[in-house]
């Protein structure tokens, strides 16, 4: 059984009580099954339950159907009869879902260019639903982990981008470099990532040096712009100094580094995680502003309460 032959998918991105144009599998004991036939109907309660149980690793679709799922998800984007809340979910897990795969992909230069429909996507419903922005980042209290983060990275550091000002073409870039900032975390022990407690001090060694693997990661391939190159190597540098891996400063830093380590620092304080609770919006920013300033951009910290009331993150 060769997995490369079927991509992950989010049930909840499939339209209830409609005769499904795929089939969708499960993986089980090694062999990939038939979960629901082509022509099927899955009805709203039993996504929502299956959707509950799913990690991310639970449906299927053959590659060969992959433009038939695009267009599927597609339509339900433009339906008028789907609401921008419920849009922003499909969005978001059908993105999710992506993101999984494009972190795994051996050629990451192939990677980033198959992200650009990600943001465009990000982009167009940002402009189009200004309202539901908010929902496009994650509701479930789940866990912090790096595909969830990645994307809610992208989503703060696109809106950001645009209270800052930047055109189009400069969106986009942003939009890729954020969502591949820790592509590094790939060369960092799977039992660090996913530590349900605090790092000790040689596991903190071990991670800080993701900034330096994903640099080594990119330099492999290319293509791939300085821009995007810095938002992964710089954004844990410190605007007064002291961050890590140059300890650059201020306008050293790349305006990209500047703009993810904010973005990167509001979402870890702002969501779940097995050892603390989450904070408030405001409370998180409040800190940043008052206690660690001196490691933000204050122009770029002072953009980010401007855009604060359009993505206020729900956390119970």
């Amino acid at each position: 059984m060769d997995l490369t032959e079927y991509f992950r998918i989010r049930l909840s991105t499939v339209r209830a009580f409609e005769d499904l144009p795929f089939d969708i599998y499960i993986y089980l004991d090694g062999k990939m099954i038939t979960y629901v036939k082509i022509g099927s109907q899955l009805t709203r309660e039993k996504i929502s339950h299956l959707h509950g149980k799913d990690t991310g690793e639970s449906f299927y679709v053959h590659l060969s159907h992959q433009q038939i799922y695009r267009d599927h998800v597609k339509f339900s984007m433009n339906s008028d009869k789907i609401t921008n809340d419920e849009k922003a979910n499909i969005l978001r897990e059908t993105s999710i879902g992506i993101l999984e795969d494009l972190y795994e992909a051996p050629d990451v230069g192939k990677a980033l260019e198959q992200s650009k429909p990600i943001i465009t996507e990000l982009l167009t419903f940002m402009d189009n639903a200004p309202e539901s922005i908010g929902k496009l980042i994650s509701l479930s209290g789940h866990d912090f982990y790096t595909y969830n983060h990645s994307f809610d990275v992208s989503i703060y550091s696109l809106g950001l981008g645009q209270a800052l000002g930047f055109d189009k073409k400069t969106l986009e870039e942003l939009g890729q470099s954020s969502l591949f900032h820790d592509v590094g975390k790939r060369n960092v022990p799977i039992e660090i990532l996913c530590k349900k407690g605090p790092l000790d001090e040689n596991e903190w060694v071990q991670m800080r040096m993701h900034p330096t693997y994903g640099l080594k990661i990119l330099n492999e391939h290319t293509g791939i712009s300085d821009a995007i190159k810095a938002a992964c190597y710089e954004h844990h540098e410190s605007w007064t100094g002291g961050g890590y891996p140059q300890d650059l400063s201020g306008n050293e830093i790349h305006p990209f580094g500047r703009i993810v380590a904010l973005t990167d620092t509001y979402d870890a304080m702002t969501t779940q995680r097995s050892y603390n609770k989450p904070m408030k919006p405001t409370e998180a920013l409040n800190m940043m502003k008052e206690k660690i300033s001196g490691r933000f951009d204050p122009d770029m910290l002072n953009a980010m309460y401007s855009i604060l009331f359009k993505m206020e993150k729900k956390v119970s």
